[in-house]
């Protein structure tokens, strides 16, 4: 008996949950009608419910639990543990009960929780100027914003929040490599997260008395980093706002070749002399940034003033003698001028002459002249004379930006030569030269950086 139930229950079991057992009839009496229940199929998981969706739902999804301060993870648009215990967290700080999958209600409820947030601190998808990189940034907290060949900054009124976006060439870069450097620099980093991936890294922890999270990458010979430095203070407005940036952070966007190249290690510029005690105008962005500024064969000099609606740059060398201040006398810039300069010592064999090139003058946006062909580099800075042998200008050569939304139309301008004058008079400058020889009146601006 026992051996042929055991084979009727394991007969029972293989053929299913929906198999029936019908007893033997008995001769002249009524068949019982047995009611078959259906079983009920297993309810679908959390996990399966966030696998159903599709991706871009997902990453909606994971955003705004990143924004109420309840996803930590990276923004990706996968199904993960990681966001159905972030949904059921945000279920159970609303008083909901824990499921793990958010209903109608709750996730509209969380999607205007998560505007409001982005509102508040002014959240926005930019373009760094410089190299096109893509960033979110959270315009509210960080309204200050500063740009240079070598990346931006933006920062908070009072310096309590910082956002920056360097960049630099690197012979052989690797995210390893990178990621050490970074521990290492600026000293005094105490790293208590590190994630080294093929190609990105991202290290957190302390520098000083403010929090820090950098995320950096490289193509070829080009490293890109965003640092985001906040005091503890703040930590609970930054924090959910540092997850959007690094999901937002794109620093080689698809389809764009960014920017310029990084301000070179070593960058040559052209002066003009226009007093007889030092003082020489140069280009502004030449001289940004130097470690030490050097005038070729007169040494030293200091940057005492600059104008930044024009990019043009006071530069002063002391004890100089034998000075050749060029006559600042002009009128109206004239079409065709010669523009005075000295080339980048590679673009000569390493010499330093003074040559001129001719150049076309056409009007151009904010007060400049637009100008063309562009000169050579090392010619920033230098004087433009016009067709009668009077000074016209100074001419700039502006960086070439190939991504990015503000690109200038040209490649070089002509700052007038009475926006030169005004220049000086603003800063108590009395131009006292006589020379009319340009070449004469020309040095080499030597910048060296990190």
């Amino acid at each position: 008996m026992r051996s042929m139930l055991a084979a009727t229950l394991i007969f029972v079991t293989a053929t299913g949950a929906h198999a029936q057992i019908t007893p033997p009839s008995t001769a002249g009496s009524k068949p019982k009608t047995v009611q078959t229940v259906p079983v009920r199929p297993a309810l679908q998981t959390p996990s399966a419910t966030a696998a159903a969706m599709a991706q871009a739902e997902r990453l909606s999804l994971q955003s705004d639990l990143a924004w109420v301060g309840q996803y930590n993870g990276a923004i990706t648009g996968d199904a993960s543990e990681r966001m159905v215990n972030a949904i059921k967290e945000y279920q159970k700080a609303k008083g909901g009960k824990p499921t793990g999958v958010l209903n109608p209600q709750e996730r509209a409820a969380l999607a205007e929780t998560a505007r409001k947030k982005q509102e508040s601190v002014g959240w926005k998808i930019t373009l760094e100027p410089t190299s096109g990189a893509r960033l979110g940034i959270p315009g509210k907290l960080v309204p200050q914003q500063s740009s240079d060949a070598n990346g931006s900054k933006w920062t908070s009124p009072t310096g309590t929040v910082q956002v920056i976006l360097s960049r630099r060439k690197e012979a052989g870069p690797t995210t390893a490599k990178l990621a050490e450097q970074e521990k290492k620099e600026p000293a005094g980093r105490k790293v208590d997260y590190t994630v080294v991936k093929p190609d990105f890294f991202v290290l957190s922890g302390l520098q000083g008395l403010k929090k820090f999270y950098v995320r950096g990458t490289f193509k070829g010979d080009e490293v890109r980093i965003m640092t985001i430095l906040y005091d503890q203070a703040t930590e609970n407005t930054v924090e959910p706002v540092v997850i959007a940036m690094s999901s937002a952070f794109a620093a080689f966007p698809a389809g764009s070749q960014a920017g310029p190249p990084p301000r070179k290690t070593v960058e040559y510029g052209t002066g003009v002399v226009v007093t007889d005690d030092g003082v020489i105008v140069s280009d502004r962005a030449v001289t940004d940034g130097c470690l030490a500024l050097t005038i070729a064969g007169f040494g030293s000099a200091d940057r005492i003033a600059e104008d930044r609606d024009h990019d043009l740059a006071l530069l002063h060398i002391y004890g100089a003698r034998g000075l050749k201040p060029l006559s600042l006398a002009g009128g109206a810039a004239k079409t065709n001028v010669d523009i005075v300069g000295i080339a980048d010592p590679q673009s000569q064999g390493g010499g330093s002459a003074v040559s001129g090139v001719k150049g076309v003058v056409a009007s151009a946006n904010g007060g400049d002249s637009a100008l063309s062909p562009a000169p050579a580099v090392g010619f920033s800075g230098s004087p433009a004379i016009d067709d009668a042998g009077k000074f016209a200008g100074i001419a700039l050569l502006k960086p070439v930006i190939v991504a990015g939304p503000a690109a200038p139309s040209v490649q070089a301008v002509m700052v007038s030569a009475s926006a030169v004058r005004d220049f000086l008079k603003a800063n108590n400058v009395t131009a006292n030269g006589s020379a009319t020889d340009a070449k004469a009146a020309v040095v080499r601006v030597i910048c060296v950086r990190k």
